[in-house]
């Protein structure tokens, strides 16, 4: 939660005459593949229009250019891939589904569509494959015989393959003849934005989700109420909603675009903490301690009416946010964060006795609070997430294992270790705040994070400060979110925002596709970004 609390491979000259094909594994040097001039054609013109392919005229291939890298490239000699004056994209019958990506890569590309049709030579064909001929969001990009030919099991592998194609294009101007098998090595891989207490425009929004699709990125994360504000038109409850808000149709463009891009939108109201903005508009479930002293931002869980107003809010929300996931937050309830939380909030002690019994602490009743949010949005088939902060070593009542954590602190006093959770078989995500916090103003002793530091150091597996945990937890852990957090929203610009998080988030997104050590330097790779269009 926010901090406010607190191998490069290249394709190598084969030496035997008669080979044709050399299988090619990640980070490719970047320099694609270009056609030659055939020296032995008596034309003397080029061996794209003298030759077919693949050729021995032809020098072996390298990998394409693209951020990320692809895990796999089977090298081949011949012309490789440009679209042409005639080049159009189609789809395979059957693969209808694939319109929307194709007429996207099309309008790219400025080729032409020619929906389901059979393809020429110099189109490129989109095909989606049965469900078990590859891993989730995997694809297979062929260049071959002045076609290239892009398939999957599903839509988003598709989409990917295009993204590579577009992105090599753009550094090379060729893509390279071969077979590109490319899959990501993590399901969730994103971006977390805090718009309630910097409020960013859709456009600007909108403007991240582009980005973030061509980094083959699938998830971006909207904190939208906090302390300082709530940042989203409200029709149940106007009173709540800041000056500056997002209106729901808004919300609808952004999850709309983010959808077509294959881009998941993980909406989060936080409770019981960080709702100061929601109980200004409600200030009878304030919670307040024996001297009548407000608790920053937390709302009183021993009254019936702070269920009610949150799940109301849920129910809207979620109407308005049809994706897998929830987020629920419950990270830094003030009350868990004094000396003796029972006697400076006894009506909370006495709850938490009420429902779950006799010895039942605070931790019991915020950790039932935490159940009781997930069973709103999960019957709406979500997926619950929440704050490692917000699960608690010693409370009787357990969170249900159901809900996915997303592991961001150990600093704080009495934090829990990521393997704690783990060993008790929760999945969670990594937003490590060593590496992946871009807290504007950088209170509390956060610097802005670079993208070298996250290219050279991090890894999924590294959860908490720089060591990663035992690679038996490996299936646990889902991905990574790049965070950027408002804490003083007046210190940077949207547009100092947008350019300072731009290259730590193209490093995030090579090491949530593929974590193993880069073989590219890091100057290197920031040019290959420059030329693929990442850096901006």
């Amino acid at each position: 939660m926010s901090p406010t609390r607190g191998a490069l491979v290249t394709g190598a000259a084969v030496t035997a005459a008669a080979a044709v094909v050399l299988t090619v594994v990640v980070w490719p040097e970047g320099s694609g593949s270009h056609p030659s001039r055939d020296t032995a054609s008596p034309s003397g013109t080029s061996a794209t229009a003298a030759a077919p392919s693949p050729s021995r005229s032809y020098p072996m291939s390298s990998a394409p250019s693209s951020i990320p890298a692809v895990r796999e490239h089977t090298a081949a000699r011949g012309p490789g891939w440009q679209p042409g004056k005639d080049s159009a994209v189609v789809i395979a019958e059957g693969s209808q589904v694939l319109a929307d990506e194709a007429q996207l890569l099309a309008k790219e590309l400025k080729l032409a569509y020619r929906g389901a049709e059979a393809p020429r030579e110099g189109d490129v064909e989109l095909a989606l494959g049965a469900k078990d001929s590859g891993p989730a969001e995997s694809y297979t990009l062929t260049v071959r015989d002045r076609k290239v030919k892009i398939t999957g099991p599903d839509e988003s592998g598709v989409f990917y393959g295009t993204r590579t194609l577009k992105q090599s294009l753009k550094a090379d101007r060729t893509f390279p003849e071969g077979v590109v098998n490319d899959r990501p090595d993590r399901p969730q891989r994103g971006l977390n934005l805090d718009i309630a207490r910097k409020h960013y425009s859709a456009e600007w929004i909108e403007d991240r989700v582009r980005e973030m699709a061509d980094l083959k990125l699938n998830q971006l994360g909207l904190h939208f109420s906090d302390d300082q504000a709530f940042r989203i038109e409200s029709k149940t409850h106007p009173e709540v909603v800041s000056d500056e808000a997002l209106t729901q149709d808004e919300v609808r463009r952004i999850v709309g675009l983010a959808n077509s891009l294959h881009i998941e939108v993980v909406p989060e109201i936080d409770s019981p903490g960080h709702l100061g903005a929601v109980l200004r508009a409600h200030p009878d479930l304030q919670l307040r301690n024996t001297q009548g002293r407000e608790s920053r931002g937390s709302i009183d869980i021993s009254k019936p009416g702070a269920a009610k107003l949150i799940d109301e809010l849920l129910d809207e929300y979620t109407e308005l946010f049809p994706g897998k996931y929830w987020h629920l937050g419950a990270d830094e309830y003030q009350a868990l964060m004094v000396r003796d939380p029972a006697a400076s909030y006894p009506q909370l002690q006495r709850a938490a006795e009420q429902k779950h019994g006799s010895g039942a602490t605070i931790e019991d009743l915020a950790t039932g609070w935490l159940n009781d949010r997930a069973a709103v949005v999960e019957p709406k088939g979500r997926t619950a997430k929440a704050w490692n902060d917000g699960l608690f070593r010693d409370s009787r009542i357990k969170a249900d294992k159901n809900i996915e954590i997303e592991y961001w602190t150990g600093k704080e006093i009495g934090a829990r270790p990521p393997q704690e959770y783990l060993a008790e078989g929760y999945k969670l995500l990594n937003l490590n705040d060593e590496f992946l916090y871009y807290v504007l103003g950088e209170p509390n002793e956060f610097v802005y994070p670079t993208g070298e530091r996250i290219y050279e150091q991090w890894t999924p597996m590294v959860l908490r400060g720089t060591e990663p945990v035992a690679e038996r937890y490996s299936p646990q852990i889902l991905g990574g979110r790049f965070a950027v957090w408002g804490d003083l929203p007046n210190a940077q610009t949207t547009q100092q925002v947008a350019d300072g998080i731009r290259m730590p988030l193209v490093a995030t997104a090579q090491k949530v596709w593929d974590p193993r050590k880069p073989e590219l330097s890091w100057a290197q790779f920031r040019e290959l970004a420059e030329r693929t269009g990442s850096a901006g």
